[in-house]
């Protein structure tokens, strides 16, 4: 049995830390456009912060982070000391008993066995106001790999699987996107 709940990734976090990039910004913040402004925002799986955090932040939203990894979290804590955090897994986030016009998930879902990827959805969606929005990432189309920096299976459902495991729990698939690096974004609305 595993009992790492970061499943790798508080190994990892030097190395994720050096490699992240801008890239997906542009997305993220075309999305947060259309949630309320300076609206409560979580960020499942939120790592350090960088660059996704940073911009949301800097953008006027009141972020909320979640990560299990204690290195990535410690490191958003320094970077954002004013924003409310947890080191804890997404499944088990005590975050989600909050309400909240946004939240992303930002290369974590498909890190999660099929399951869990449901639950965690279906644990966003009750934590997310009417019209509040959900933003992931995970391949368009159904596939396994194994993470080059964890070295363990990843897992996208496709986007059938999603939109039925959002339509489930009362969201709706609205938009998707992609990045210049090729990631694939989902963008749902709480109904």
């Amino acid at each position: 049995m595993d009992n790492d709940p970061s499943r790798g990734w508080d190994a990892a976090a030097a190395a994720f830390m050096a490699a992240r990039s801008d890239v997906g910004v542009d997305v993220v913040r075309r999305w947060a456009r259309r949630l309320t402004p300076g609206g409560a925002v979580l960020d499942v799986g939120c790592g350090s912060g960088a660059p996704i955090a940073a911009a949301l932040i800097e953008d006027g939203y009141q972020l909320f982070g979640v990560d299990a990894s204690p290195r990535l979290i410690a490191a958003f804590r320094d970077a954002f000391p004013s924003a409310e955090t947890a080191c804890e897994p997404a499944q088990t986030s005590a975050f989600f008993h909050r309400r909240f016009e946004g939240a992303l998930a930002i290369g974590l879902l498909f890190l999660l066995p099929p399951e869990e990827q449901r639950e965690v959805i279906g644990r966003v969606a009750h934590a997310l106001h009417p019209g509040a929005r959900f933003l992931f990432t995970a391949p368009q189309q159904a596939c396994e790999w194994t993470d080059t920096l964890t070295h363990r299976p990843s897992v996208s459902l496709g986007e059938a699987a999603y939109r039925q495991a959002l339509e489930a729990c009362g969201l709706r698939l609205a938009d998707q996107f992609t990045d210049e690096g090729q990631t694939h974004y989902f963008d749902a609305v709480r109904a």
